[in-house]
């Protein structure tokens, strides 16, 4: 594959073109970011998960700072095309990720469209939702040596805690 200097040149495009138009592109992204504050999760293609994921992020930390900010309840306006989302962003989101300081949300890649464009695929969620878990819960395997050493590690090391704490 040939690498021509067109390629290489951003001329200052920092995002994705995704639809006609920057309106365009505005638009789909806060109908996305609106379905995302309702659903909790949606499928859409890679390419808009991975850019209405940094949105979603920024949406949940302005509304931490609480329904009273005035920047926050613009950018709450602004994002969700649907306003009765409002409360839910402030009331339930925002409260659920207050001990968190980044990384709402979570991207897992699902298997391509089936029609004619084969889109490559993603499911977006913001964490702790009531859905059931993308990928199944890893259980650890406690027959193998290392698991077992680092067992033995843990029980010595509370012993040891115990025995300074009665001391």
């Amino acid at each position: 594959m040939r690498l021509t200097i067109r390629a290489l040149i951003s001329h200052g495009r920092v995002a994705r073109r995704i639809g006609l138009g920057p309106e365009s592109r505005i638009n789909m992204l806060r109908n996305i970011l609106t379905g995302l504050v309702r659903h909790e999760r949606i499928e859409t293609t890679r390419a808009r998960a991975d850019e209405v994921r940094f949105y979603a992020e920024k949406l949940i930390d302005y509304a931490k700072k609480g329904d009273t900010n005035k920047k926050s309840m613009e950018m709450a306006n602004f994002w969700l095309t649907e306003k009765d989302l409002i409360p839910k962003l402030f009331k339930v989101l925002a409260p659920r990720f207050e001990n968190q300081s980044s990384g709402y949300t979570l991207m897992a890649r699902i298997p391509n469209r089936e029609n004619l464009d084969r889109a490559a695929m993603a499911v977006i969620e913001y964490k702790g939702n009531p859905f059931p878990p993308l990928f199944p819960v890893r259980r650890t395997n406690d027959l193998n040596l290392v698991n077992q050493l680092l067992k033995g590690y843990r029980e010595e090391k509370a012993q040891m805690a115990a025995k300074i704490t009665d001391s």
